[in-house]
C-alpha cells in the first residue's frame, strides 16, 4: 500500500516537470480495473470492460483528474476481446488494466485504442496501439523571416563538393 502511494507521488511530481503547453501521454500497466461507476465516467467514458473497480482504479481516475488527463483506452466502443489488456494464466479470467491516458486538451489527438492479440511476448498481457494524430503549428511568418540555410543537394552532383562532403 505504501508502495503504491510512492509510486503515485513521484508520478505526479515528473508529471508536473513538464510543460502544460505540451501533448503528455502516459501509458502503463496500472492493474487499475476500472468499472463502469457514473463518477468515473466524465474521465473514463462508457466502454469501460470490468463492472465494478479496484483500490488502484480509484488511485489511477484520481491521479487522472487531478491532472486534467482522461483514459482513452476505455472510450472507443470495441468488441470485448480488443478491450482485454491481459489474460490470466489459468486462460479464463480477461482484464483491462493497461491503459493510455492523455492530458485533455489534446485528447482528440488519440483517435482509437484496442489491444492487438497477436503479438507473441512471452506475457500474460497484450499488446494495447493507440492510433495517435499530432498537429504540429506551423507559422508561415516565421519562417519567412528566418534567414534558415537550406541544403542545395544539386550541389552534390560536383565533384570537389562531393570529396569535400
Amino acid at each position: 500500500m505504501i508502495q503504491k502511494t510512492v509510486f503515485c507521488e513521484e508520478l505526479g511530481q515528473v508529471f508536473n516537470h513538464f510543460s502544460k503547453y505540451h501533448m503528455k501521454i502516459l501509458l502503463g500497466n496500472f492493474n487499475a480495473k476500472v468499472g463502469r461507476e457514473n463518477v468515473f465516467k466524465p474521465t473514463i467514458g462508457n466502454e469501460s470492460l470490468p463492472q465494478d473497480s479496484n483500490d488502484n482504479s480509484v488511485r489511477r481516475v484520481n491521479f487522472a483528474t487531478s491532472k486534467n488527463l482522461v483514459v482513452k483506452s476505455m472510450i472507443f466502443p470495441h468488441q470485448n476481446l480488443h478491450k482485454y489488456t491481459r489474460t490470466s494464466p489459468d486462460g479464463k479470467t480477461h482484464n483491462q488494466i493497461d491503459h493510455i491516458l492523455i492530458d485533455r486538451r489534446w485528447h482528440s489527438s488519440i483517435l482509437d485504442v484496442r489491444s492487438l492479440r497477436g503479438a507473441d511476448c512471452d506475457t500474460e498481457h497484450y499488446q494495447v496501439v493507440a492510433k495517435v494524430r499530432e498537429m504540429l503549428p506551423v507559422c508561415i511568418q516565421a519562417a519567412q523571416k528566418c534567414d534558415v540555410e537550406r541544403f542545395n543537394l544539386r550541389k552534390l552532383n560536383e565533384l570537389e563538393v562531393r570529396k569535400q562532403y
